[in-house]
């Protein structure tokens, strides 16, 4: 069994029902405030654009919008999967807009950042998965803005390994593909993904010669243990960051938090991480896929 430091304070291994309800006060936000946040929310809203900050109800918002950043979500809001943790809406979606790829670009452009995150939500009706306009937004941001960095946090092809080719081959300095959580729960958390699969995407990556990058959640269920073997499964596919966040139930009708983790044991995390060869390893709370990202360009 491996052996947690030792941290003497009542709440830490709480369930949500023994805090009444209560969030521990590690989890505080800043409200979303200030002159940037309002640009940003501006250049979304005049562009037609979607964003993860608002469509998954990121904790971080304030702060990234704030100054002056934001994860831009594609294709739509609308997705195919019906993953029992995320908030983006769940359904059939429309027909994909074409000139998306250019509005994202010159909204990235009018931002003036120097490290943009683009994600998008799952469309496995289309037989591409998307990867046209994935490798489309890549490649006309490139040209707008040459001197931005950019990370795509990408969805699970299905083994469609030349889509996912397409989707990696335009530029890009970081791929990300979330494993979201540890092997056991994937049934529960995400019944249309397979964890083999999503580790061998990373694998394949990385054989592409892209920096790799992958997040997951804790506070569903997992031990200990199994968070370390995860770890262990990144690094022999070819995983380099990490990042660990707690998981916060959206609504009521999606899956129950089962823990609310203490933060020294999120430095537990990422010191083990390290240690088994992980390049960086991003672990908090309140961290999230796209969380300070522009560290992970050049570890």
């Amino acid at each position: 069994m491996i052996e947690l430091p030792v941290i003497n304070i009542n709440d830490k291994n709480k369930t949500p029902e023994q805090l009444n309800g209560k969030k521990p006060d590690w989890l505080r936000v800043r409200l979303p405030v200030g002159e940037n946040y309002k640009q940003v929310n501006e250049l979304v809203s005049k562009h037609k654009l979607h964003t993860i900050c608002q469509s998954g109800n990121c904790p971080n918002m304030g702060e990234c919008w704030g100054a002056g950043t934001a994860t831009f979500m594609i294709l739509g809001n609308v997705c195919t999967r019906g993953c029992s943790f995320c908030a983006v809406q769940t359904g059939r979606p429309p027909e994909y807009d074409t000139d998306e790829p250019r509005r994202v670009a010159e909204a990235i452009s009018l931002m003036k950042v120097k490290h943009a995150v683009i994600t998008s939500v799952n469309r496995d009706e289309l037989k591409d998965r998307g990867a046209e306009i994935w490798h489309n937004t890549v490649k006309l941001t490139k040209e707008l803005s040459p001197s931005t960095t950019i990370e795509t946090l990408i969805p699970d092809t299905k083994a469609n390994w030349e889509a996912l080719e397409v989707m990696i081959s335009a530029g890009q300095e970081v791929v990300s593909h979330n494993m979201e959580t540890i092997e056991r729960l994937y049934k529960r958390v995400r019944p249309q993904a397979r964890y083999a699969r999503s580790l061998e995407q990373i694998k394949r990556t990385k054989e592409y010669g892209k920096r790799t990058k992958t997040g997951i959640m804790v506070g569903l269920g997992e031990t200990n243990e199994e968070v370390l073997k995860t770890m262990d499964d990144l690094v022999n596919n070819g995983c380099d960051i990490l990042t660990i966040g707690q998981y916060m139930q959206p609504t009521r009708m999606h899956l129950a938090v089962t823990e609310y983790v203490h933060p020294e044991v999120f430095d537990f995390y990422r010191e083990e991480g390290l240690k088994r060869g992980l390049k960086y390893v991003e672990s908090g709370a309140l961290v999230r896929s796209s969380y300070h990202a522009e560290r992970h360009v050049n570890v």
